[in-house]
């Protein structure tokens, strides 16, 4: 399939064929959502609590994620649980993994939902990150690996890693991660791309090696979707985005999918498009060089927390 059809399909898909009406019940199942106070996030952790799941909203916001909590209490009849998180922070990541672990004792599935899309060009995480790859990929890398061993304990759990269709127009430049030249050449959307480019790799590497422990990663690409991800780029760009686009409950769908259907336990190392239907990342994300080369570089970068 070339670039253009790839995009089309991934973009613009055909009938869902799946909806949430076909989600098991999930009462007694620990979920954790992060970025679950807003948009896609938000619409994910709605329909989780309206089948029963105890769900931690992971976000930086507690005021933001209170007020969602409270708002969902409405909708739902069901309370999410507050989990403080700041991806562009590792030591927040930790903490974050920490006070979890003093909470549950399992975790049936974690959904990577959070993300920044093209904010200021001269914003960094605390560790001088860019700031794209630090949430995107970083954090989220860290945050799972500290949280292995609760996705163990579940016996049958699912990573979620929420990616985007730019990443098939991505690849790593590991000089472009932190300030300098190389970084000031590249455009804020190719850093982007490059995110979730990063994050198929990594979830193509999770799921080689824990192939044997139980728990399946899945990447998806969620849609083109309205949201407030993409709040810092022109508002006639959101504007003209938002006339193409979804709205976030559709966004939820595949990334449900990935995380609650039966189905989709054999899905491990898979990449998913619009709506739950498997798709074809770029062949590089699956390429065990490409993922072992990132995971030294992730494992290297979180290593002294």
């Amino acid at each position: 399939m070339g670039v253009a059809a790839s995009m089309y399909n991934a973009n613009w898909p055909p009938k869902a064929n799946w909806s949430v009406d076909d989600m098991p019940d999930l009462s007694n199942k620990v979920i954790i959502v992060t970025g679950g106070n807003s948009g896609i996030g938000r619409e994910t952790v709605k329909a989780l609590l309206n089948k029963n799941a105890k769900v931690y909203i992971a976000a930086h916001s507690q005021v933001r994620s209170e007020q969602c909590i409270q708002d969902l209490k409405a909708e739902t009849g069901h309370q999410a649980h507050f989990l403080e998180l700041n991806l562009a922070s590792l030591g927040s990541v930790k903490a974050s993994a920490q006070q979890f672990q003093q909470l549950e004792s399992k975790l049936d599935a974690l959904i990577n939902n959070a993300g920044v899309m093209i904010p200021g060009s001269t914003l960094f995480t605390k560790e001088g990150f860019d700031l794209q790859f630090g949430v995107n990929t970083i954090g989220h890398f860290y945050f799972t690996q500290l949280l292995l061993p609760q996705l163990g304990a579940a016996g049958s759990s699912r990573v979620v890693n929420v990616s985007s269709h730019g990443h098939v127009v991505g690849q790593i430049d590991y000089d472009t991660i932190k300030d300098g030249p190389a970084r000031d050449k590249m455009a804020p959307l190719d850093l982007y791309n490059q995110s979730k480019f990063a994050m198929v790799a990594m979830n193509s590497e999770f799921a080689r090696r824990h192939d044997d422990k139980g728990i399946v990663f899945i990447s998806c690409h969620p849609g083109l979707i309205v949201t407030n991800l993409g709040r810092s780029m022109s508002p006639l760009v959101v504007r003209a985005a938002g006339l193409l686009s979804y709205d976030s409950a559709k966004g939820a769908l595949t990334q449900l999918y990935g995380a609650t259907a039966p189905e989709a336990s054999t899905a491990n190392g898979k990449y998913l498009i619009p709506w739950a239907r498997v798709g074809n990342p770029h062949p590089a994300t699956l390429d065990p060089e490409v993922g072992a080369q990132l995971w030294s570089y992730l494992e290297e970068q979180t290593k002294n927390v």
